[in-house]
């Protein structure tokens, strides 16, 4: 590698890391654990292979190599080392030609790995994880490749960032339009986190699911009633109550919040001091002063949320749809009628979040002797046949279809459940990093009963808040966007729990923290995205 961007790395990176808000990276989480599958024939550069046999590679012509190449491939994972034992790597070497190290690090020490690693400038061949802006500088220093230099031999790549979703380029790319990121497509649910009710009481009390704001807040009245020493609304969030809240009353639909996109006069605002976010507060104020809100509901801890909303504490919250099957399989010894439910959104737009359809997670190719064969396993990885392969496994090896079209494991029938870090753990499947096309008939996306409810819920009238544009934006911008952002909304959060919490509060304190919010440079921030927005828009 070049001394010039190795030097220029170990300055920058402890800045940059701190800088995951500016940057306009996103990661989206996923949940997640097992016995080895009969190894897959190997030999050669793809001995025995052919394109036709593995399905759709979107033009992708088998094996990617003339001879035996090795990618290392660093990446984040919870399973023990993913070696030559692994279905994976072997059904990738088998197919493609090139033998794949994964080298795999827990969560928890990733990034500080990962810190060393670009410190020294002995990247990988492939890696995932660094802050877009850190990337962007390596790449214009030669380090890691412009991926869309290399378009003319990634058919995939460019079918669905070139063509079908150009907006990519400009959102995830430098101001010269290179993208050194490989994004990740069609990863998300389309409904995955949302306000939960506990069905079984309501039931039992004849309260009716709420479908709009007031109805709400007359279910949560009935049921403090009922059972007085309740607090019927419970939340583990902190301080995101505020952003999971926003959806509703429409100032809120991406990773900037408080910043979002005001799609009636197409510019960026700041939530906190929108009157619908006040709106929004008066409403949680009331429930907190009527009782109706847990009085922990800012601080509250995992265990403590889980107590209250598994006993006859708490009844209505806001969280994660694998939720509504974990808490009933956890009490239901004790409480078989137990039964929490997905519910109607609460707020004026009646909407929750929409989750984006492309995701980036920083997947990079290093600059090196590799780069075109690293380039060329991340778009097979990108086609159909490559992702049924790291996210349904190998037909006839470790799966068959089943009579509802989802895969079945054999080896894993006696396992009380099937997930994806079941996956990863047996067969290397679901790698974070190195699965790029989600096949929807993946473990992952079967739902359950209550968590097809929640899809069909929201859906069926498409009640979800537009998306904000994914902007991108200059160092320059970075730098001032880090020395506001952190300050400005560790302001608003003291004051919107000041708000809820001091019956003092109310109109005039209200207005006293705009005029105080605004001398903090609100208005340079929001300066800073709707400049980002003008760009955005004159490159349609």
């Amino acid at each position: 590698m070049a001394k010039k961007w190795i030097s220029m790395v170990a300055a920058v990176t402890m800045l940059i890391f701190v800088l995951s808000a500016c940057s306009g990276g996103s990661k989206t989480s996923n949940e997640g654990a097992a016995p080895a599958a009969e190894p897959a024939t190997t030999g050669g550069a793809g001995a025995g292979s052919s394109t036709e046999q593995y399905g759709d590679t979107g033009g992708l012509k088998l094996p990617l190599v003339d001879k035996p190449t090795t990618i290392k491939f660093m990446l984040s994972s919870n399973s023990a080392k993913i070696g030559d034992d692994k279905l994976i790597v072997q059904e990738l070497e088998k197919r493609t030609g090139i033998k794949v190290e994964f080298q795999t690090y827990s969560p928890q020490t990733y990034q500080d790995k990962l810190k060393v690693v670009v410190a020294s400038g002995k990247l990988p061949d492939i890696f995932i994880g660094l802050k877009p802006a850190e990337l962007k500088k390596i790449g214009q220093q030669k380090g890691v490749v412009a991926i869309n230099e290399y378009a003319d031999m990634l058919p995939n790549f460019s079918k669905l960032y070139l063509q079908e979703n150009n907006w990519v380029i400009k959102s995830f790319g430098d101001e010269k339009g290179n993208i050194y990121t490989w994004p990740i497509y069609d990863l998300n649910r389309d409904v995955n986190h949302g306000f939960l009710y506990r069905k079984d009481i309501f039931d039992k009390n004849g309260i009716k699911e709420w479908t709009n704001t007031e109805e709400f807040y007359q279910a949560l009245k009935k049921l403090k009633e009922i059972y007085p020493d309740s607090y019927p609304y419970a939340s583990k969030g902190l301080a995101n109550i505020f952003r999971d809240w926003s959806f509703g009353w429409g100032i809120g639909n991406g990773d900037n919040y408080p910043a979002y996109y005001d799609e009636k006069d197409g510019t960026w605002k700041y939530a906190t001091v929108q009157p619908e976010h006040k709106d929004m507060l008066d409403f949680m104020k009331k429930l907190y002063n009527e009782g109706l809100m847990d009085p922990e509901f800012l601080t509250d801890t995992q265990d403590s949320w889980t107590t209250k909303m598994t006993t006859d504490k708490s009844f209505v919250t806001w969280d994660w749809i694998g939720r509504l099957d974990l808490f009933y399989n956890q009490v239901k010894d004790k409480n078989p009628d137990y039964d929490l439910r997905y519910a109607n959104p609460v707020g004026p737009t009646g909407h929750v979040r929409t989750l984006p359809k492309v995701s980036d997670f920083s997947i990079a190719v290093a600059n090196n002797k590799n780069k075109e064969a690293a380039l060329k396993l991340l778009d097979y990885l990108t086609s159909p046949s490559g992702g049924e392969l790291m996210t349904v496994g190998v037909e006839g090896v470790n799966f068959e279809w089943g009579q509802d079209g989802r895969p079945v494991y054999p080896e894993l029938k006696d396992l009380p459940l099937v997930d994806i870090g079941v996956l990863e753990d047996r067969y290397g499947m679901w790698l974070e990093g190195a699965y790029l096309r989600p096949d929807k008939r993946s473990v992952y996306y079967k739902f359950s009963e209550k968590e097809q409810e929640a899809q069909d819920k929201i859906m069926k009238e498409d009640k979800r808040e537009p998306m904000d544009p994914i902007l991108n934006f200059t160092d320059d911008e970075i730098s001032t966007m880090a020395e506001l952002q952190t300050s400005l909304q560790k302001a608003a959060e003291e004051f919107n729990a000041k708000y809820i919490l001091d019956k003092s509060y109310g109109d005039a304190q209200f207005e006293n923290f705009k005029k105080q919010i605004a001398k903090q440079g609100l208005d340079d921030l929001m300066k800073i995205y709707n400049d980002a927005q003008k760009r955005y828009d004159a490159a349609k």
